[in-house]
């Protein structure tokens, strides 16, 4: 998802890129790249440094550590040709608080704590992610709609998310009365399906800019690693990827 603070981030391919241009010198666009990378990741950060240091206070301060080295540009040595960004997160982080623990003398609680965390919450920190780009692509839907109120794209899914259960009769009901506009049945299923169109599209970028090489098998592996197949495979075809 783009920010409002630098129209140039809008085509960058890849946090990757986003990455390199953080670090850059002389540049107006490196301070908005790094604050871009603070606001996509603080919550997920946030909740894995926790998932580790069980300290509240500890967690919040390393997280904030964290977050202050890609604000500063600290990671300029991050290497694309080693994988996901997420991964490459993901180890700056244990790094870090690797790191803090042995300037405490705690270097072997550090180092339990840690390989603990290798077998207990690595699948937390995939949970994780998998919400931030959930979040991402709800926040873009819900712009999109904001600024094109026809179709009601985050409207019909937000509501057929939050009454699973309702008919199409029912759903259209609800949704006449939030629009003010009277709504078929049929007409609310061809929204809806024009929506989650429009939401795979959403999940499949957010993914993209997660790899270093974004192939179509290589987001369709994310996508299944992620545990958001589900969401765009009956999709996958109309949203053009």
């Amino acid at each position: 998802m783009s920010t409002p603070t630098d129209s140039r981030l809008d085509v960058i391919p890849t946090l990757w890129s986003m990455v390199q241009l953080a670090h850059a010198l002389g540049d107006g666009s490196a301070t908005a790249a790094r604050q871009a990378l603070v606001l996509r990741y603080a919550k997920a950060l946030r909740r894995y440094v926790g998932a580790i240091v069980k300290d509240p206070e500890q967690a919040d301060e390393l997280t904030q550590d964290v977050m202050m080295k890609l604000m500063q540009g600290n990671f300029a040595g991050a290497d694309p040709n080693l994988g996901r960004f997420r991964d490459f997160l993901k180890t700056a982080v244990r790094n870090m608080i690797r790191n803090h623990w042995a300037k405490t003398a705690r270097r072997r609680t550090a180092t339990l704590a840690i390989d603990a965390a290798d077998d207990a919450e690595s699948e937390a920190w995939d949970h994780e992610w998998q919400a931030n780009v959930l979040d991402h692509a709800w926040a873009a839907l819900k712009q999109h709609e904001t600024q094109h109120p026809s179709p009601p794209s985050w409207s019909v899914l937000r509501l057929r998310t939050d009454e699973p259960d309702a008919t199409s009769e029912e759903l259209a009901a609800l949704l006449s009365r939030q629009l003010g506009t009277p709504l078929r049945a049929d007409a609310c299923r061809q929204l809806l399906r024009r929506a989650r169109v429009r939401f795979a599209e959403l999940l499949i970028a957010e993914v993209r800019v997660g790899l270093t090489t974004p192939s179509p098998e290589a987001v369709v592996d994310e996508l299944i690693a992620l545990g958001l197949w589900e969401y765009v495979k009956d999709f996958y075809e109309d949203a053009g990827k």
